[in-house]
């Protein structure tokens, strides 16, 4: 009976290393944050999310976004910048400026 060659185990698993919390390499994007740890601590994400989006993941594997909003002002503009019927309006209202249909702002009132 003849053995099967293994690796040993350390060496299989240094080959698969991810950047240890705390590392100066900088990751390239939005912050990552693991469910289990923003469930703990919510509202300090959230502060944190009014000053840049954080990825959230489960498993590892990104799961779904968090953006916060500073003020009012800011809840507002992405609103508009997300409502469909807003984006319809405005991409008609290029579209008739191309045409020359539009109203010019000194005929506005």
């Amino acid at each position: 009976m003849t053995s099967k060659k293994t690796e040993p185990r350390s060496l299989r698993s240094s080959t698969n290393r991810r950047p240890q919390v705390g590392s100066k390499k900088r990751q390239r994007g939005p912050r990552r944050v693991a469910i289990a740890e923003m469930k703990d601590d919510f509202s300090r994400y959230l502060r944190i999310a009014a000053r840049e989006d954080l990825v959230i993941t489960r498993h590892g594997r990104p799961a779904g976004v968090l953006i916060g909003f500073e003020s009012e002002d800011d809840w507002l503009v992405y609103r508009l910048q997300n409502d469909p019927t807003f984006l319809a309006r405005i991409a008609d209202a290029r579209d008739a400026l191309q045409r020359d249909e539009g109203t010019r702002l000194e005929d506005v009132d």
